[in-house]
């Protein structure tokens, strides 16, 4: 009997002949002992005949279409392997992993046949950055659509190419629960496409640049002849990976020099909570400069002022006026793209764990694990990370 003898099309058209009254068995081949019942009603269903501790029995593998050819065979093949080792695959199987175990077991099985180590790289940095703070502790047979939307529904806008990706490796860590018997369904299927953002829907789109141009862009934002207040605005907001409104409305009673820290309040915060950012030497020498402003010969302008980057007239720079100058300056991107490019550096360059990286840029954290972990030492950890970006983008782009 040839290896293999079942094809997918096979099995598709595959009907019983009427030459009797009982199922027909058709044999796939390949030693596994897998065939396909064919009911005379037509019903088909999968059945595995295999020696257990010495004796020959059959192990039903599920109906189809449900269970596909594929699927069929990887089952048979691993109760095969089971059985030769003494092992009686009829019986349950272990607990059902947490996810992050399913997927390292998954990462590993796949590594054999991808040809460039990149690939193994890029599923690993993509489930540390935005699954496994989410669902990575939860077993894999705990986990519903609901938590899959709420780790795409975030980046699915904003950065839908890795929102994709994430959502197919998370599938295929769920279907290879389903293979080893953890699962029955696939909670980030093709079916939660339908209740995520269309393509066409309307959404705002903020250009960011990759992390690499950034500091020729401050280099080149830095040599115009603009109002000193609004570069120093830009650069600050680029050092802070802050929001244009929060840099723009920012004032002197906020900032603490000596304990090197920006507290902006609740009322000016998207999420209206208070948001402490570690300053930076980087942040703290902008600052320096924005402190000169003050000084005569425009003393007598900008007495009283108190904001740290006011317009040449005292008040707070416009909306537009940030946006306007990197645009003059042949920047492709907005104001509030540069919180992107950080993240995109602190994800590839660093190791900083994902609730540092989402805390740096006043994202609200909704585990309560997290939360609690922000509560005792996250501020630290951010100022670590925020004096490294702060010697990336005035180094030239050098890593250290």
């Amino acid at each position: 009997m040839p290896s293999n003898q079942l094809s997918t099309a096979f099995v598709k058209t595959l009907t019983h002949s009427g030459r009797t009254r009982g199922a027909e068995r058709h044999g796939d081949g390949g030693g596994t002992g897998l065939m396909i019942n064919v009911q005379p009603g037509g019903s088909k269903s999968w059945v595995q005949v295999i020696t257990i501790h010495g004796k020959r029995r059959a192990i039903g593998l599920g109906s189809y279409p449900l269970v596909g050819l594929a699927q069929a065979r990887r089952t048979a093949l691993e109760n095969r392997r089971a059985a030769r080792e003494g092992q009686d695959p009829r019986k349950p199987k272990r607990r059902p992993p947490r996810f992050r175990e399913a997927a390292e077991e998954l990462i590993d099985l796949r590594s054999g046949g991808w040809t460039n180590a990149k690939s193994r790289a890029q599923w690993e940095s993509s489930l540390e950055s935005y699954v496994y703070p989410a669902i990575g502790d939860l077993r894999i047979d705990r986990i519903s659509s609901a938590d899959v939307l709420e780790i795409l529904t975030p980046i699915w806008v904003t950065k839908r190419e890795t929102a994709a990706r994430v959502r197919q490796r998370v599938s295929a860590v769920m279907r290879w629960g389903i293979a080893n018997g953890h699962r029955v369904d696939d909670p980030a299927s093709n079916a939660l496409l339908q209740v995520l953002p269309s393509r066409r829907a309307a959404v705002r789109h903020y250009k960011a640049l990759p992390y690499s141009e950034v500091p020729d862009v401050i280099a080149r934002v830095g040599r115009t002849n603009a109002w000193v207040g609004t570069k120093l605005a830009f650069e600050f907001l680029v050092l802070t990976a802050a929001r244009s409104g929060e840099v723009r409305g920012a004032t002197w009673d906020e900032v603490d020099l000596e304990g090197r820290t920006w507290t902006i309040p609740a009322a000016r915060m998207k999420a209206r909570a208070e948001h402490r950012v570690p300053l930076a030497p980087q942040s703290l020498s902008v600052l320096k400069q924005a402190r000169e402003i003050a000084a005569p010969p425009l003393l007598r302008e900008l007495r009283g002022c108190p904001y740290v980057f006011p317009s040449a007239r005292g008040k707070p720079l416009s909306n537009s006026t940030m946006s306007k100058l990197i645009r003059e300056n042949g920047v492709e991107a907005v104001p509030h793209g540069f919180r992107s490019s950080f993240r995109d550096w602190a994800s590839e360059q660093t190791d900083t764990p994902h609730a540092v990286m989402e805390a740096a840029l006043a994202h609200t954290i909704p585990r309560a694990v997290e939360a609690a972990y922000a509560r005792s030492d996250l501020f630290e950890k951010r100022r670590v990370l925020m004096e490294r970006w702060g010697s990336f983008v005035n180094c030239g782009g050098e890593h250290g």
